[in-house]
């Protein structure tokens, strides 16, 4: 009997071993039971489900193989959750999340290659996340030196209509650079939001620039009595189920941690070595022509469609040729410099500082975010603000 036509067949290759980790194992043991029905090994599979549903049996997909196992051993079923009276769009979430679990269980990470997102991490930077909506995965690199190095991936659900967030209640997820934000545990939170939360900066700069607006993208768990969920079915947030979450949470530094959402996994930054070490001449570029008082050198490294927290490139320049012409001297220097390349916008990198500014009549420290993007083979910054 061969219940699971609908993707078992062009998967049943590849299988890998389970990982460490727990969700990956129970991801495992659920396509092997998969493969088992496929193979007509029911009772094989049977064993699979139910050792599966014994640590999670709030998981509905294991769930929902268990009952049409039942069925087929009847002969009362022809394909996967083709049972009387369930509801459609139900099943279909759910056929949706076997192939997703499946896709997953059987491919490796490419782990000896990096996120072209990740191009340098700061020293403060512990970890950093990619998600990849479209493989509903969410990969955890740890910083090594600045470069980014993998250590486990988690299964994650998204927008019930997917990606490119642009408005308010479109139940859409962000796609762009963000950051942890805040740290919100279980206590202060409905159950809907599981164990715990992690607010993101949507929108960040670059969204607002372009008119999108809401909020309230978060990192967050799953309903009590949900294990986990399909790979489109949040209002836009990133959504793990709660063992995963809680895994996650120790990698987290709020107001820290890179979180890279992107439509498709893009790998292998090595060659954007020449780009990377270009942008990084011109950072140092700007510093030092900012600290030498050559005013109009300085402006240079700004396009004419330049925007910073309301102001206009002429603007800007306005302020800054006045302020520079009250100083006798300007010292600066840059810390912490992180660089992360822009989903879906590969000529525009997000770039993070630490500023310590000191000048004859004013001295401050501060974080510093800037938007740099590559036209005409030349680099330029376009946004620059508080970070």
């Amino acid at each position: 009997m061969r219940i699971l036509t609908f993707t078992i067949g062009c998967l049943l290759f590849g299988m890998v071993h389970a990982a460490p980790d727990d969700s990956r194992a129970t991801e495992v043991k659920l396509a092997k039971s998969l493969i088992d029905i496929h193979n007509d090994r029911l009772d094989v599979a049977m064993n699979e489900v139910d050792s599966v549903l014994r640590v999670n049996p709030n998981y509905k997909l294991a769930q929902l193989v268990r009952g049409d196992l039942l069925m087929a051993k009847a002969g009362a079923i022809s394909s996967f959750g083709n049972a009387p009276h369930a509801p459609g769009d139900k099943i279909q979430d759910l056929r949706d999340e076997a192939r997703v679990r499946l896709q997953r269980a059987q491919s490796q990470p490419q782990t000896q290659y990096a996120p072209r997102y990740l191009w340098k991490l700061n020293d403060q930077q512990k970890y950093a996340l990619v998600v990849d909506t479209s493989r509903s995965t969410m990969y955890v690199y740890e910083n090594v030196n600045g470069e980014p190095r993998y250590v486990t991936d988690f299964y994650v659900t998204i927008g019930k209509l997917g990606t490119e967030k642009l408005a308010s209640g479109d139940q859409r997820t962000p796609i762009g650079v963000y950051f942890v934000r805040a740290s919100l545990p279980k206590k202060q939170l409905s159950d809907i939001y599981g164990s715990g939360a992690f607010p993101l900066s949507y929108p960040n700069e670059w969204d607002k620039r372009n008119g999108r607006t809401g909020s309230g993208i978060w990192l967050h768990g799953t309903p009590s009595n949900t294990y986990s969920r399909p790979p489109r079915a949040s209002n836009g947030c990133v959504v793990l189920n709660n063992d995963d979450l809680n895994r996650l949470a120790p990698y987290l530094q709020v107001g820290i941690t890179p979180v890279i959402i992107t439509n498709k996994m893009a790998w292998d930054n090595r060659q954007d070595d020449a780009d990377r070490t270009a942008l990084l001449h011109e950072i140092e570029r700007w510093r030092r022509d900012w600290a030498s008082l050559d005013t109009a050198a300085y402006l240079k490294h700004y396009a004419h469609n330049f925007a910073s927290e309301g102001d206009n490139y002429a603007a800007w320049a306005h302020q800054k040729e006045a302020v520079n012409a009250g100083k006798s001297w300007i010292k600066v220097d840059l810390s912490e410099l992180s660089l992360f390349t822009y989903p879906d916008q590969p000529d525009m990198v997000v770039v993070d500082f630490v500023q310590d500014y000191k000048s004859s009549n004013l001295s401050n420290h501060m974080k510093k975010r800037q938007y740099w993007i590559k036209k005409d083979n030349r680099w330029q910054i376009i946004y620059e603000g508080s970070a």
